[in-house]
């Protein structure tokens, strides 16, 4: 069994709406987030791939087009875009597309992270 973790940066503007004003994070801010996308599986003896990485970029580039350098409170389902609500949006999203997917990690920032298996 082959394990696959293929890496996508992204920049997004969001403002948590569920937090009280006082908390830092009800500003809108940015951050450059790091997504870890895992993929497992048995390796095809005929082409020595479990899936071709270009295969794993172009089933999140429709997903990325909508994230990257957006502000995320506008797109449907992110109204409250914490990075849990973010990871699993992502997840729904992109399992129908990527079969073998088996986790996503999504970084804040070097410090904080998120992991997610599906339901």
């Amino acid at each position: 069994m082959h394990r696959l973790v293929h890496i996508v940066r992204f920049e997004s503007a969001r403002r948590l709406t569920k937090v009280p004003k006082e908390h830092p994070c009800s500003n809108l801010y940015g951050l450059a987030f790091k997504l870890e996308i895992h993929i497992q599986g048995e390796m095809n003896k005929e082409s020595g791939f479990v899936l071709d990485f270009n295969e794993i970029e172009k089933s999140f580039s429709p997903i990325y087009k909508l994230i990257d350098h957006n502000y995320l409170n506008e797109i449907e389902g992110l109204e409250n875009p914490t990075s849990e609500v973010l990871i699993e949006w992502i997840w729904n999203k992109l399992t129908p597309k990527l079969e073998p997917l088996v986790k996503l990690v999504l970084w804040e920032n070097e410090v904080s992270k998120v992991e997610y298996s599906g339901n």
